[in-house]
């Protein structure tokens, strides 16, 4: 009966051990996809913060051109009016 007994505690730790395994292994595979899936979103959220900085940069660039031009367009308007120009605005 006590041989019984042993075999019965033995199997249901054998049992006990290949759950353990299958979930262990089951949580690996599922971390490494949640790692890969991160990697992947961390990618994408690197070429849109490259695309925005592009973007920005070029906005600085037309904001300075139009400056530029606002006072050309100044310096040829008050020359105008020098000459007797009357335009409105």
């Amino acid at each position: 009966m006590e041989k019984q007994f042993v075999d019965l505690l033995s199997e249901e730790l054998k049992l006990q051990e290949s759950v353990t395994e299958a979930n262990t292994r089951h949580m690996n595979i599922t971390l490494a996809e949640a790692k890969r899936v991160a990697s992947q979103y961390q990618r994408e959220a690197d070429k849109c913060i490259a695309a925005t900085e592009t973007c920005e940069q070029a906005r600085e660039r037309a904001e300075a051109i139009l400056t530029k031009e606002r006072k050309l367009t100044l310096v040829w308007e008050r020359r105008a009016r020098q000459m007797g120009w009357e335009g409105g605005e």
